[in-house]
């Protein structure tokens, strides 16, 4: 074979050559399959608090190699933090002292205002690295057993990035997002946080009201054994990680408790039809919030 014939059989290099990625569960440990399915990434660390996780993560090929933060700086050119973003501060300011000049950062965190402020105290110079972002999707399954090549293919991923990145940095990071099969969009963090309040954080909070509701209640047993599906859709996501969810919502607690408010208003309005037997009221309430999910499911790509 010819040197020309032998460069052209020559698989081309992965777009990253190292991704660390701190927190090997469903949302890490997705974004690293997702890479690795589609020839994008080279090795592989997992970082994370639990070694039977990352063990796991192993066996399972979606890590190469457990690794320190200070080794994820020192050899990472990707660094995904998919970990509570109450941890957020305290992982870039471990990481930050290590940390390649070329290496890029991103994280999943549901809530980004917040995650900018840490994110500026902890890498000060350094921010530039850094790009916030959300994949806007999930399960109610954690750990590395969870983790689904397939998790981000057709769904949304909101960057909200910084002055101080580049747009080779933007591009580069938009580039392995599309390569798991997402949508990238831009917005800034406040509209982000704002708009997840009303359509991801308060849902999660009033299906775990609702659970903690009939599982304290004295014949939860009986409600449980004839529940159906309709309980179960919307208990569903309650049974995501309390530890996860709880920094969710202190870290938007503005934007959460002020759709909190629009919600009982809501609520008040269908329970005064209700009280009034007042059926026309009622039914109009419910044909409205009938349409608008009918029109959603058709058009979010989301299959019924």
């Amino acid at each position: 074979m010819t040197g020309d014939n032998a460069a052209a059989a020559s698989p081309a290099p992965p777009l990253v050559p190292v991704l660390a990625v701190v927190g090997v569960g469903l949302i890490g440990g997705s974004f690293a399959a997702a890479l690795r399915a589609s020839g994008a990434v080279g090795r592989v660390l997992g970082v994370g608090r639990q070694a039977a996780s990352l063990a796991k993560a192993r066996a399972l090929g979606i890590i190469d190699e457990a690794a320190t933060l200070e080794r994820a700086g020192q050899e990472a050119d990707l660094i995904f933090l998919a970990a509570p973003v109450g941890a957020t501060a305290s992982i870039l300011a471990e990481l930050k002292p290590f940390l390649r000049p070329q290496a890029l950062i991103t994280d999943a965190g549901s809530t980004k205002a917040n995650v900018v402020a840490a994110a500026r105290e902890a890498l000060g110079e350094r921010i530039g690295q850094f790009i916030p972002g959300h994949p806007i999707a999930g399960a109610e399954k954690t750990g590395p057993e969870a983790a689904d090549p397939a998790l981000y293919r057709q769904r949304t991923v909101v960057l909200t990035p910084l002055a101080e990145n580049s747009s080779a940095q933007k591009a580069a990071l938009t580039q392995m997002w599309e390569r798991c099969g997402a949508r990238v969009v831009s917005m800034e963090p406040g509209v982000h946080d704002a708009a997840l309040a009303s359509v991801s954080h308060v849902p999660h909070l009033l299906s775990s009201v609702f659970m903690w509701q009939v599982a304290t209640a004295q014949d939860s047993d009986l409600r449980m054994a004839l529940a159906g599906s309709g309980f179960r859709d919307f208990t569903r996501i309650a049974a995501g990680s309390p530890e996860v969810w709880r920094d969710i919502f202190l870290t938007n607690r503005p934007a959460v408790l002020a759709e909190l408010q629009e919600v009982k208003a809501a609520l008040e309005r269908a329970e005064q039809a209700l009280q009034n037997a007042d059926g026309p009221a009622l039914q109009d309430f419910l044909e409205r919030a009938a349409l608008a999910r009918r029109f959603w499911g058709s058009r979010s790509g989301y299959h019924e």
